[in-house]
């Protein structure tokens, strides 16, 4: 597995973790993965017009990719911040949004801790004024020459740092989709038309596939833990059959084993990695989980809780050198022995041995 693993270049620099890696990740049912991958079918296959505009709804874009530029302006009561919309940049890019729109995204945005009345925002035509409140004009405070001052350094402090990250505000976009690329086929189909498929970066496979001109669908990520939580179990268990195919296509592996490995992780209703916390939500036999990791652990507990093993499965028989109960070892003969009760102690009572030893002890002391 390591000889074959390769770096696959993917699309447009996009890098996908492929080999020992990958299968660490899918067995693990790790929650974050390296490479996160949604790959989208889009209603309109031929199109890369089309293709652009679904990309602008799913992309994130910043407001530092529409501005034209970004300046602080001061007058004698206070100052604003102003900013000029590339209408042009827009429409190039082909995003769906107003002015409104952006004005909505500076008011939501938690970094800049401003109201959410939208007062201070005065828009005219595409030019935007951000009023930012001065903090000395308050007249519940009494402020004297030196509060006065220093009140002004921090407004202007203030201003300066609202204009550094006013440009990092997201427009549009979903929040966890870091890119989308679009895809194009090398080959022509049978039209003689060339497919386009759009690839995103990133988490929010819900998004995605409720999104227009995306074949909802189609529409299949590589997140295992996201398929579960959007999707449910069954698709989780294909997803995990694909995905270890896709990794180990050229190694020739009979698929039950990727299907039996993938109902083994999924049989509970969740997804259990193949890990010492996993096997202890699927397995109860405690010689199965001492075979695999944390041994002294195991049989520790398992002796001070008095558990018990039926000593049904395969480690567990292989460790008591048993026969494997499948198959040929499944039968077992069983016959009479023909003892009468009073041969195995079922006819009187039997004695304890720390009573037998507290008599010897108890004669002692009286023949003393």
């Amino acid at each position: 597995m390591t000889l074959k693993t390769f770096h696959f270049a993917g699309v447009a620099g996009m890098s996908i973790t492929q080999g020992v890696p990958r299968i660490k990740e899918i067995i693990n049912a790790s929650k974050i993965i390296s490479t996160p991958v949604i790959s989208c079918e889009l209603s309109n296959k031929t199109s890369e017009e089309a293709a652009r505009i679904v990309k602008s709804r799913i992309e994130k874009t910043y407001l530092r990719d529409i501005i034209a530029y970004i300046e602080d302006v001061w007058y004698a009561d206070g100052g604003y911040l102003h900013m000029r919309i590339d209408s042009m940049t827009i429409e190039n890019l082909h995003l769906d949004i107003t002015m409104g729109d952006i004005s909505t995204a500076i008011m939501n945005a938690k970094g800049l801790k401003l109201a959410k009345d939208g007062s201070y925002i005065k828009i005219a035509g595409n030019h935007i004024r951000l009023f930012v409140a001065d903090p000395a004009s308050n007249p519940k405070k009494r402020s004297t020459t030196s509060s006065k001052a220093k009140s002004e350094d921090d407004y202007f402090v203030r201003v300066q740092a609202l204009k550094r990250a006013l440009p990092n505000t997201v427009v549009k976009g979903y929040p966890d989709a870091q890119r989308a690329i679009i895809k194009k086929d090398d080959t022509p189909n049978k039209n003689g038309e060339y497919e386009v498929q759009l690839l995103v970066e990133g988490y929010g496979l819900k998004a995605c596939m409720t999104t227009p001109g995306i074949a909802g669908y189609k529409t299949r990520t590589n997140s295992v833990l996201e398929v579960l939580s959007v999707l449910g179990i069954e698709a989780a268990r294909s997803t995990i059959i694909s995905e270890i195919g896709s990794v180990m296509g050229q190694m020739d592996i009979d698929p039950r084993h990727m299907q039996l490995l993938a109902d083994v992780m999924t049989f509970k209703g969740d997804v259990l990695g193949i890990t010492r916390f996993g096997l202890a939500k699927m397995r109860d036999s405690v010689l199965q989980l001492a075979s695999f990791e944390k041994t002294p652990d195991h049989l520790f507990e398992a002796a001070a809780k008095g558990k018990t093993d039926r000593v049904e499965g395969v480690s567990e028989c292989i460790i008591m050198g048993q026969s494997v109960r499948l198959g040929t070892g499944a039968f077992r003969v069983v016959r009479r022995l023909g003892l009468r009760r009073d041969e195995v102690g079922l006819g009187a009572k039997k004695r304890c041995l720390f009573e037998e030893g507290w008599e010897s002890v108890k004669g002692i002391a009286v023949g003393a």
